[in-house]
């Protein structure tokens, strides 16, 4: 498998959020094949971090895409972003789900599940199954520690619905998942 070139992500946030469907996340010895993202549009976007402009926060949203935005939800949950758009354009998507593939005795420790439908179901669980933190922020998604790499899988059906857990921008059809 090939790790996705940085062009990938220099375009369309809603285009790269539809398209990460399928390709792999990958960090030290675990990996998971996506299959759920949530676009968040930049500044036009209530829901976006990035929609105040830049911050301490957010300038990774408008540097080069194909960097990890990682924040803390609730004060809690690690979530992974991965930047989109042209460098000076915020945008980011939101990976939500991971269909695990290797490490899975690693995710069930880090976890505390045993169920591997269970491991990576929601934002907050796929970054601790993996091991990604806070530090990670602004990491480069094209040269590694996180990788996200192509394998050339196809042939599934994608549905559009509302984004959620949030307050602001629900009603827009942003969040992607695989069928089934």
């Amino acid at each position: 498998m090939r790790t996705l070139a940085r062009s990938f992500y220099a375009r369309d946030t809603v285009q790269v959020a539809r398209d990460l469907l399928g390709k792999i996340v990958q960090h030290g010895d675990t990996s998971g094949r996506i299959v759920e993202t949530e676009a968040y549009l930049g500044t036009d976007d209530a829901a976006a971090h990035s929609a105040a402009g830049i911050t301490s926060r957010t300038r990774v949203l408008f540097g080069p895409p194909g960097h990890a935005y990682v924040y803390l939800s609730y004060g809690i949950h690690s979530c992974l972003n991965v930047v989109a758009e042209p460098e000076g354009t915020a945008g980011g998507v939101l990976i939500r789900a991971l269909e695990p593939i290797d490490g899975i005795k690693e995710m069930r420790r880090r976890r505390g599940v045993r169920k591997t439908g269970e491991l990576c179901n929601g934002p907050g669980k796929l970054t601790r199954a993996m091991g990604i933190t806070l530090a990670h922020n602004g990491v480069d998604v094209t040269r590694g520690p996180i990788l996200v790499l192509d394998d050339k899988y196809r042939g599934f059906e994608i549905a559009a619905s509302r984004r959620i857990g949030i307050s602001k921008s629900q009603e827009l059809l942003l969040r992607f998942c695989v069928v089934g």
